[in-house]
């Protein structure tokens, strides 16, 4: 099996321990650009962008990973979609296409435990991963 690295699972346990920035976003303590908010959802700018148009799609309720989701949270699920949606038709997108993703831990490189949506597009993106030729 597996494990996460022992750096990696201290650093999880630290940044879990002091809450995470997206619920400070959530509080009001801490600054973003909001483009969507509602009683469930939070929709952002991050902190550095990496396509023309960059949102992070945020449940308020903090999940940490995918793997901690619960019965109770396959509805703020599928309003993240939702969100995305809107977000897709807002930015003039939904026709030329978008990204969604999300990172699940330290092989994926998640690195802010709570869980979220990137929405990416706005100009043609890159494969996810380089293409492997066939052997």
């Amino acid at each position: 099996m597996n494990a996460q690295s022992e750096a990696y699972q201290k650093q999880k346990a630290e940044k879990i321990a002091a809450g995470s920035v997206f619920t400070k976003i959530v509080n009001r303590e801490a600054p973003a650009t909001i483009v969507y908010e509602d009683e469930d959802v939070i929709a952002f700018l991050p902190l550095r962008p990496q396509a023309k148009v960059h949102y992070l799609i945020v449940p308020k309720k903090e999940i940490h990973t995918v793997n901690d989701l619960e019965e109770e949270d396959a509805l703020v699920m599928g309003k993240l979609f939702l969100v995305a949606k809107k977000l897709a038709k807002q930015f003039n997108i939904a026709e030329t296409g978008y990204r969604l993703a999300m990172n699940i831990n330290e092989d994926a490189g998640q690195s802010v435990f709570h869980l979220h949506l990137h929405f990416l597009g706005g100009e043609k993106l890159p494969p996810m991963l380089p293409r492997k030729e066939k052997e």
